[in-house]
């Protein structure tokens, strides 16, 4: 009789094991199909971007080919003819959008391995899909621009800043196709609260800012770069 009990225990626990080890198991797939779906969709919109880019960069080109040519025809045939150049204006970039955000560029972090595109702002819904212009002027603009992601379990986003030192490089491609080379000069720890560092005097450089919370949530990791 206490043997039959005594089984009946071990059955039970056995199948709460199995159970346990299955629901392990189940968040490992989901987590691990979830991590390759968003990389696959940042890994998309960056090559959007890039391809964004090129493409704006041919238009003005061109554009700026065909001003020419209408110059040349009017200085061979001596005639007086404005606003030859047609509409739109050179400088005009197409937009892209990712997720329902609208993307301002695209940054990279090549101790970290990190090539994500920049969203305009920094919410909660955004920084689900990717990392955002939290404060600042704008990218690659004279002052300090404050790029915030978060730091999930996956390693993804920000998750690895904790990773980077003071020397490692952080590049910015803004809307212009303007790529800028940062310089890590600065990294610590400090309060939520605290966010003195985001209106700072850059004395006239272009800095960056990096945020995220650290790994026990119980403050946030801020990185400063600035340009060479």
């Amino acid at each position: 009789m206490e043997e039959k009990k005594y089984n009946k225990i071990l059955t039970v626990i056995l199948i709460i094991v199995v159970i346990a080890i299955c629901i392990i198991i189940g968040f490992w797939i989901y987590d691990a199909i979830h991590r390759h779906n968003l990389n696959a969709g940042l890994n998309e919109a960056v090559d959007e971007f890039d391809n964004l880019i090129i493409n704006n960069n041919n238009n003005n080109e061109n554009q700026v080919e065909d001003e020419n040519i209408v110059g040349l025809e009017i200085n061979v045939n001596d005639i007086q003819n404005t606003g030859t150049s047609g509409g739109g204006g050179r400088g005009t970039v197409a937009r892209q959008t990712y997720k329902g955000f609208a993307v301002v560029g695209k940054i990279e972090i090549p101790a970290i391995k990190v090539n994500y595109p920049v969203l305009d702002r920094a919410t909660d819904p955004s920084m689900k899909v990717s990392v955002g212009v939290l404060y600042g002027v704008g990218l690659n603009k004279v002052g300090n621009t404050v790029i915030a992601g978060h730091n999930y379990r996956n390693g993804t986003f920000f998750s690895k800043n904790k990773n980077l030192k003071n020397g490692d490089l952080i590049y910015i491609t803004d809307l212009n196709g303007t790529r800028i080379k940062y310089t890590i000069y600065n990294i610590y720890h400090t309060s939520s609260s605290d966010f003195d560092y985001a209106a700072r005097d850059t004395a006239g450089k272009r800095e960056v800012s990096l945020t995220t919370c650290t790994d026990d949530v119980n403050a946030r990791l801020v990185i400063w770069a600035k340009e060479d």
